[in-house]
């Protein structure tokens, strides 16, 4: 078989794979909520799904669903920043190390419900979500990118200093090249946590227009449906931001700048000499 048409015919493979799973678990679904025969525990899917396609139907659906997209892409986004400036100050000052490494790996090591209870009684309910989402994405960010700066070759940044690398020249021909796998595992892990953790804070906090707050409105009405609809909602915005980052990750990586030496017939001043 051609090369190309065995190309072409791997992503259909898989999207046939992936339908085929999600037909076995709506199956596996249907039969369990059978066997309850209750719909207040265990709905039928074409009772949610029928739910489901009642919200998107709305304008508050779609309100409700941009105002927890925008929390908690701030708190990622933050997070991020600041996860890197912590790697660096960590890295390159003994006293910083010594000052924050502790705080991060506690913030990191403490559980996630009792981290959201003790923030609610210092910050306003619609800030919180953010908040939670910056502070489970920091020590995942600043975790991997000390790893990764920790892990540069020592022999190529001796090379930039032999070839008289400017500062620039060094950061993006080697450190940002060396960094980006770290930094890609980085933010795809903190992604899902920031979007999980997020949502868990809406739920917990109940501020206006968010996931959460209807996921708990839900619950207390007893629209179970109601629960599993909005449930599928946060899991598919949560799968579908991972993949854009992941491939937006991958098409940064895949960019020409790489570590290394000027290649022949390079310009002296772009490669510092």
């Amino acid at each position: 078989m051609p090369v190309s048409t065995t190309r072409r015919s791997e992503p259909q493979g898989r999207l046939l794979y992936a339908l085929a799973a999600v037909l076995f678990w709506l199956l596996a679904w249907q039969l369990i909520s059978m066997l309850v025969g209750q719909e207040l525990l265990v709905p039928a899917p074409a009772l949610v799904l029928g739910r489901l396609a009642e919200l998107l139907g709305t304008a508050e659906f779609w309100v409700v669903t941009g105002w927890s997209l925008l929390r908690i892409a701030l708190g990622f986004i933050a997070g991020v920043l600041v996860g890197c400036l912590a790697a660096m100050l960590t890295t390159r000052f003994r006293a910083a190390d010594v000052l924050l490494s502790p705080v991060l790996r506690v913030v990191r090591a403490a559980p996630v419900a009792s981290f959201i209870i003790l923030a609610l009684v210092w910050l306003p309910t619609g800030r919180l979500p953010a908040f939670i989402a910056f502070a489970m994405v920091v020590p995942v960010v600043w975790d991997n990118m000390v790893q990764g700066m920790r892990a540069q070759d020592r022999e190529l940044l001796e090379m930039a200093a032999v070839f008289r690398f400017g500062w620039w020249q060094t950061l993006r021909r080697i450190r940002i090249p060396s960094l980006l796998p770290f930094f890609a595992a980085a933010v795809a892990t903190g992604m899902g946590l920031a979007w999980k953790s997020g949502i868990a804070a809406e739920v917990i906090s109940r501020p206006d227009l968010s996931i959460g707050g209807e996921l708990q409105d839900a619950k207390l009405h007893l629209d179970t449906p109601a629960v599993f609809a909005w449930t599928i909602t946060a899991v598919a915005l949560s799968l579908v931001l991972e993949q854009l980052l992941r491939r937006w990750l991958a098409r940064w990586q895949r960019r020409p700048s790489r570590p290394g030496v000027p290649v022949a017939g390079e310009r002296g001043e772009d490669a510092g000499l």
